[in-house]
């Protein structure tokens, strides 16, 4: 079992595309190609249930639950999802998942040099994204 809650952190563009993955001990790697498969499945699964929700206005799955694991996704308002995979019951994912995206704005969409939809190569992104996640790890380790 991992010391923290999070195993992994996807980020997926509107189109469907992987564009960053950061894996933080799960069980299982994966290889680019697997973090690619899983990106693209998770795309297409919550635009399906878009689709067949019988509630109008429905924005797709954010939880999904399963017996190991636990997904949490957010989807920001230009299609952008963030998800992230953590151990069952981990509490506050949500709220991390809106921090993630404030990072995302803070330090990817306002770089200069980035091209969107393009995979996310930004330092300072990383650097904040890793103290937000050791800060959470902390917090867990308390509960």
């Amino acid at each position: 079992m991992a010391i923290a809650a999070i195993y992994s952190l996807f980020i997926i563009n509107k189109s469907g595309g992987l564009i960053y993955y950061k894996d933080y001990g799960s069980a299982g790697r994966m290889d680019t190609n697997d973090s690619l498969r899983l990106a693209s499945l998770w795309h297409s699964m919550h635009a399906i249930s878009q689709q067949l929700s019988p509630t109008p206005g429905c924005t797709g799955i954010d939880l999904l639950q399963a017996h190991n694991f636990d997904l949490h996704c957010f989807q920001s308002l230009t299609g952008t999802k963030f998800f992230v995979v953590c151990e069952t019951g981990a509490p506050n994912m949500e709220m991390l998942l809106k921090v993630i995206y404030e990072l995302y704005t803070d330090f990817v969409l306002k770089n200069p040099f980035y091209e969107m939809e393009m995979p996310i190569r930004c330092e300072l992104f990383d650097l904040n994204l890793a103290q937000v996640i050791q800060k959470d790890r902390v917090a867990l380790l308390g509960r």
